[in-house]
């Protein structure tokens, strides 16, 4: 790779890594806030648990709204161009996570307020369901073959990054107010802080040029008119791998991340400072570590380093919990952390991984929806699944079993998937239409 296109692939890395960033800040702004306040503010109860199962509901609709996100954003994105659809959804996403900042509570508005929250929400979805495909594709394919895990696993980051944002900031409010200040105006801030973040986000990410291999399809006509209906026909077993591989990748993650923060308050009755303080700095080594396991990827392939990680997270999902249980802040940190890492070696080549599953003319259909559709089956349910079992059986050992049931799903969909490292993107577009590859 010359200087000048190392140059060019590093621009689109920087502009994807900081809008996926934004965007995940908010979306996983609201997941910290469904933990700690909007149970209280939004949806009062009696138990505490009740009413924490009511916020993770409307949590749970953010991602029933990004497989609709995933198709219209990936139709587009497939007939027009990968750039125009990222700075879209990230003007969604801005927009709405700045309007619950200045949502009425319960306590204001009665029912209304939930209802307002859980509109939003949808939006949210919407729009970050057309903007994880985008933003690993327009970094896949201005990358080269030989180091596309390396570059494709940046975007990747924009997940750990949102999440070290959004906990950091909640981390500061909480250790800066009081409880009472907090509940009462203090969470609207990080919020409000998003329509900041938009801005310089979308100034960056209107100057990256766009996909030269989508460009090259329009080029060479190799484009379709009905990207979603020939996913399903021709490729729709690549549709399953990519539902099947994210299983224990979503679930794992989200019980990391969300479930902690309702059990070590709840079920440890520590103060919330102990979750957020081990999901900050798992977070941070998470960030690091993701683009090792994308190199790692373009020496030894996909599989081997996504089995490594599904493998290593169903063993782990015991450990984590019986280290939560010491109560000792730093063991909860390992533990937070060592199952991040773990994570990470699944989140890292996954890009990638998925990219080179679809022919160009559908990659981003293909992409989005393969990988919305595993978020409502795993990611939307997962905080919900973990709070029930939880709730019904006053233990963590039901919760360690539905991450194992998980992992084995992955397992089974890498074992049925193909090993795609270092193939090319760029002559399959002229292939496509019966072209002469390059």
């Amino acid at each position: 790779m010359t200087t000048q296109n190392r140059g060019s692939i590093a621009k689109v890395v920087s502009a994807s890594l900081i809008g996926t960033t934004i965007e995940w800040y908010d979306f996983f702004l609201y997941t910290s806030a469904a933990a700690l306040v909007f149970g209280k503010l939004f949806f009062p109860s009696n138990d505490p648990l009740t009413g924490t199962l009511l916020a993770f509901l409307t949590y749970a609709v953010g991602f029933l709204a990004r497989p609709i996100g995933g198709l219209v954003f990936g139709h587009f994105g497939d007939r027009v161009g990968r750039k125009k659809l990222l700075v879209l959804s990230l003007l969604l996403m801005g927009g709405s996570t700045c309007a619950m900042g200045i949502l009425p509570t319960y306590a204001s508005v009665g029912v209304l307020a939930p209802i307002l929250l859980t509109l939003l929400r949808l939006v949210q979805g919407f729009a970050l369901g057309g903007e994880w495909g985008g933003a690993v594709l327009i970094v896949s394919e201005h990358g080269d073959d030989k180091r596309r895990g390396f570059w494709a696993s940046w975007p990747q980051c924009g997940a750990p990054g949102g999440n070290l944002l959004a906990t950091a900031v909640l981390a500061i409010l909480a250790a800066t107010q009081s409880d009472e200040v907090f509940l009462s105006w203090g969470w609207r801030i990080p919020f409000l802080l998003s329509g900041v973040l938009v801005v310089i986000g979308l100034w960056i990410r209107l100057a990256v040029s766009e996909s030269p291999v989508f460009l090259a399809a329009q080029k060479n006509n190799a484009t379709t008119h009905a990207p979603v209906v020939e996913v399903f026909r021709n490729s729709w077993r690549a549709v399953l791998i990519t539902i099947g591989s994210r299983m224990a990748e979503n679930v794992s993650y989200y019980v990391i991340t969300a479930f902690i923060l309702v059990y070590v308050t709840t079920g440890l009755s520590l103060p919330k400072s102990a979750g957020l303080n081990a999901v900050l700095i798992g977070s941070a080594v998470h960030f690091l570590t993701i683009p090792l396991w994308g190199m790692l990827s373009d020496r030894i392939g996909r599989r081997p380093v996504y089995l490594f990680g599904a493998i290593g997270m169903a063993v782990w999902s015991f450990a984590f919990f019986a280290m939560l249980d010491t109560k000792n802040p730093g063991v909860i940190i390992l533990a937070a952390t060592v199952g991040l890492v773990l994570h990470g070696a699944m989140y890292g080549p996954q890009a990638a991984f998925f990219s080179e599953q679809f022919p160009t003319r559908v990659r981003y259909t293909g992409l989005s929806v393969g990988g919305q559709l595993s978020s409502i089956a795993a990611g939307a349910v997962a905080p919900l699944i973990a709070v029930a079992l939880f709730r019904e059986f006053g233990s963590t050992i039901p919760v360690s079993l539905y991450v194992v049931a998980m992992c084995v799903l992955t397992v089974i969909a890498l074992l049925a998937a193909r090993e795609t490292k270092g193939e090319s993107l760029h002559s399959e577009v002229l292939t496509e239409r019966g072209h002469v590859s390059a």
